[in-house]
């Protein structure tokens, strides 16, 4: 019982996270490293399979300013959260350090697929109304509107 509980913890700590990119002729989105996708240069989009809390908080942030770092030519950033079911003060925290992180950096921070209990927890908070970009409601018509954008 105790290993499992541990694991359980260890895994919450570091989750899944992939870059995804669009599947050309579709409106989805895959791994970039399990499938044929479309990127764009300019715009970076990371998913996250885990409910975003105290337990891998610092790790999201980290694992995106390390993305961010391998790509001069980034303006955009899409965190894909159709996965995340669940926030707390310290993903909040998180959050609002990678918008000021990027903010600082030049680069919009976008979020797509949020779903209603996060959005609930985000309303809570003074995140939304610092938010550099958008929360869409599919990552489709958001990487569409930044496709379409010069930068």
């Amino acid at each position: 019982m105790t290993l499992s509980l541990a694991l359980l913890v260890w895994r919450s700590s570091r989750p899944h996270a992939a870059i995804v990119g669009r599947v050309e002729g579709t409106e989805h989105f895959r791994n970039v490293n399990r499938h044929d996708v479309i990127t764009l240069p300019n715009l970076l989009t990371i998913r996250v399979d885990e409910a975003l809390t105290y337990l891998n908080a610092r790790w999201l942030e980290e694992f995106v300013l390390e993305q961010v770092a391998q790509r001069p030519e980034l303006h955009y950033l899409i965190l894909m959260c159709s996965a995340v079911n669940a926030i707390d003060a310290s993903g909040l925290e998180s959050l609002q350090a990678i918008n000021h992180r990027l903010s600082d950096s030049g680069i919009i921070f976008h979020l797509t697929e949020v779903k209603g209990p996060v959005m609930d927890g985000l309303k809570r908070s003074e995140f939304l109304g610092d938010l550099t970009g958008e929360v869409w409601l599919s990552q489709n018509e958001a990487f569409n509107a930044i496709a379409k954008s010069k930068s």
